[in-house]
């Protein structure tokens, strides 16, 4: 299996750095034009289905393009949209040009359309709204007509404004009338004050909007631009900027190296918003939520930078560094207000909330284990760090230490990562077997395998998903279902996103480079099919046992996208159906049969539905009494749903003893899997999962056929 993946990784660097060096010059002094000819170039020649660059393909940019620059469309004018239109079938020829004319033009006006929007909205917002005058509002921009005036600008702004503050002044009479309720005594502010207030609080969110905005830079907007070529390709492929590119290898990792702190810029300030467990900052016991970081100051550099007013990305490229080099910062604590000068040595950093989570539960004598993979996670660099696989080897091992009778692995909301992971995590439940094949366009299938015979767990097992379980997750739902290994509770289908990507780093490509860092292409080059020959591309994977949840009734899925890769089918792998179980049809239908009868998934099958056609209904009224009604008669049919979350199952979770031994120095820690605890314990789907993992015990037969389970 390890060689499969090795000489996929090798063909496709061989692939690009030939390429790059015997068939392609990338020389264009101007970066712009660089990065347009080699990621259109990479695209052309790596994608798993490439498409033509032409009128078609350059009217789809165009759209989704001035979506993302102005999809509310409060900032540009019907004509300038009628001087955009001559590029509408023309991004293809400026992309074979190697021209940007067309990203300038929108790219200046922006700016300018911008900073006309800013003092239409201060001026609107110093005037008393009118909330008894009947007039509506549409929410569904999509359908809006761009103003052809300065006067219907202004018009557009002002509905939007006021739509924003009757919602926050809404809220506030009933705040106010809650604290009279409390209190008889309470003398309730005015409506007067009440709109002026909620006046502000839209101000002040704009304001918020554009301080981010003033952040940006033009490159900001020129990966707008790129991504809006490279989505058109499929929704998976994208181009990552090298800050991006970080924060990808951070996510995919769950690492970083630094001090250990969530940071948000607020007007000009960088505040931290969270101290992580575990890092120096919270090791240090001197920094906390709240405190202003005012200066950074390196261990080699005399003189600190102040980062009062500095974009958030650059602070955080300051404050961050290697390990075991340190770094002074000049604080503003939250509490006293008093200004302090805080030296940290930087560490690897671990963010807790990227990494699997165990629980242990007991139900008739009998001992669960319960595992959330929240994605399949890995290091880039190294795989052999710490990874999802060896994480859930760990674990497994641990609840078998307890002497588990059946495992819950969650996968709901798990967006996918390492192919590589999804193997060997696949590999612990069964003999050796195919787990996944994969298919280059035109190429020959590659059966992934796993190739060690023995087995961890060959105990009852359930897989939960929902319809935000994409990718790597489908790919072991898939396989633990074509095997008959595991019972799939969930969705009626999940995501849906059948597709292989690979992070190309863009600099290879260059002879020199006197840019720097261009950044990397997230690009798709292969598709995954099931053992069974199946792709899970726009199907996903189909539960087994299928309950309703609140997506249930929402369009997110991998079909509900733009420009979405076909489904189609490959011939079945060789593999043989797990013989553990019996009566493993019995266990379906009779969870099926309880699932049916249950009066908290009624419920929320209501709760969803209920959602979905508030989500559809786009016009709203700005008089203030229509509004209150209509707000009042929603919050009486949400209380209908109030019961949802009361749900109280009778099972107790437990933490492994490890992580009690952490708890005794790790408070934070130990609140985290004491909130995780209590959300499982409201769980109707995890309720069911042990009932089933149960029924699965009674039913399951270990036999000497099975291969030795080796820890």
């Amino acid at each position: 299996m390890k060689r499969n993946l090795k000489i996929l990784v090798v063909v496709l660097l061989m692939a690009a750095t030939s390429c790059s060096f015997t068939t392609k010059k990338f020389d264009d002094p101007n970066k712009d034009k660089l990065l347009i000819d080699l990621i259109t170039y990479v695209l052309n020649e790596g994608h798993y289905d490439a498409r033509d660059i032409n009128d078609e393909f350059s009217e789809g940019v165009y759209d989704k393009y001035l979506e993302g620059l102005d999809g509310s469309k409060r900032f540009f004018y019907e004509s300038d949209i009628e001087e955009f239109n001559a590029y509408r079938d023309k991004i293809d020829d400026q992309i074979k040009e190697k021209q940007i004319d067309f990203f300038d033009l929108t790219y200046n006006r922006l700016l300018k359309r911008s900073e006309e929007a800013r003092d239409i909205y201060r001026e609107i917002l110093e005037k008393p709204f009118d909330f008894s005058k009947t007039e509506d509002i549409n929410t569904d921009f999509s359908e809006a007509e761009y103003v052809s005036s300065k006067k219907e600008l202004k018009e557009r702004w002002r509905k939007q404004l006021k739509f924003s503050t009757l919602i926050t002044y809404f809220d506030k009479i009933e705040e106010e009338e809650q604290k009279k309720e409390e209190d008889p005594d309470y003398e309730m502010k005015s409506k007067e004050e009440l709109e002026k207030e909620a006046r502000e609080v839209t101000l002040s969110s704009l304001e918020e909007y554009y301080d981010f905005t003033d952040d940006l830079e033009r490159k900001d907007y020129f990966s707008v631009y790129l991504n809006s070529i490279v989505e058109a390709f499929d929704p998976h492929t994208f181009y990552f900027a090298p800050q991006d590119k970080d924060r990808f290898d951070i996510a995919m990792s769950g690492k970083l190296e630094g001090i250990g702190a969530r940071l948000q810029k607020k007007s000009d300030n960088i505040t931290i918003t969270e101290v992580i467990s575990g890092g120096p900052a919270w090791r240090s016991e001197e920094l906390s939520e709240g405190d202003e970081i005012l200066k950074v100051q390196q261990e080699d550099e005399d003189d600190p930078v102040s980062i009062v007013g500095m974009r958030l990305e650059d602070a955080v490229d300051l404050i961050k560094g290697p390990k075991d080099s340190k770094v002074t910062l000049t604080v503003r604590k939250k509490l006293m207000g008093n200004i302090e000068e805080i030296t940290l040595t930087r560490d690897i950093v671990e963010i807790e909330e990227t990494y699997a989570k165990t629980a242990m539960v007991q139900e008739e004598g009998k001992n669960f284990g319960i595992i959330n993979l929240p994605k399949f996670y890995f290091n880039m660099e190294d795989y052999e760090e710490r990874n999802a696989a060896s994480d859930i080897r760990k674990d497994i091992i641990r609840l078998k230490e307890q002497n588990m009778d059946g495992l819950v692995l969650d996968l709901r909301n798990n967006g996918g990562g390492s192919l590589k992971t999804v193997v060997d995590i696949a590999g612990l439940f069964i003999e050796e077997g195919p787990i996944v094949q994969v298919k280059s366009n035109g190429q020959r299938k590659d059966v992934l395998s796993d190739e060690d015979p023995s087995v961890l767990w060959d105990g009852p097992l359930v897989i939960l998903v929902n319809e935000l379980s994409a990718s790597a997750s489908e790919i072991l739902a898939a396989a633990m279902q074509d095997y008959k290994r595991a019972i799939i509770i969930g969705s009626k289908q999940t995501y849906g996103k059948g597709t292989v990507q690979n992070v190309i780093d863009l600099n290879r490509w260059l002879r020199s480079n006197e840019f720097g860092d261009v950044g990397a292409l997230k690009l798709t080059t292969q598709k995954f099919y099931r053992v069974n020959g199946g792709s899970t591309q726009l199907e996903g994977v189909k539960s087994d046992v299928v309950v309703p949840d609140r997506y249930s009734f929402v369009d997110i899925g991998e079909k509900d996208q733009d420009n979405p890769l076909p489904w189609d089918k490959i011939d079945p792998a060789n593999y043989r159906v797990w013989d553990g179980y019996v009566n493993f049809e019995k266990t379906i239908t009779e969870s099926k049969e309880r699932m049916d009868t249950n009066q908290q998934l009624k419920l929320i099958e209501q709760h969803a539905k209920w959602i979905k056609d508030q989500s559809e209904n786009s016009f709203h009224s700005l008089n203030f009494e229509e509004y209150a009604s209509t707000a009042e008669r929603n919050q009486e049919m949400a209380k209908r749903f109030d019961s949802i979350k009361n749900y109280k199952t009778n099972l107790t979770f437990t933490s492994l003893p490890y992580e009690e031994e952490l708890f005794q120095n790790d408070t934070i820690l130990k609140e985290k899997r004491d909130r995780w605890h209590s959300s499982l314990s409201k769980d109707v789907y995890v309720e069911e999962a042990i009932h089933v993992l149960a029924d699965m015990k009674k039913n399951n037969i270990r036999q000497d056929k099975l291969a030795k389970v080796q820890d």
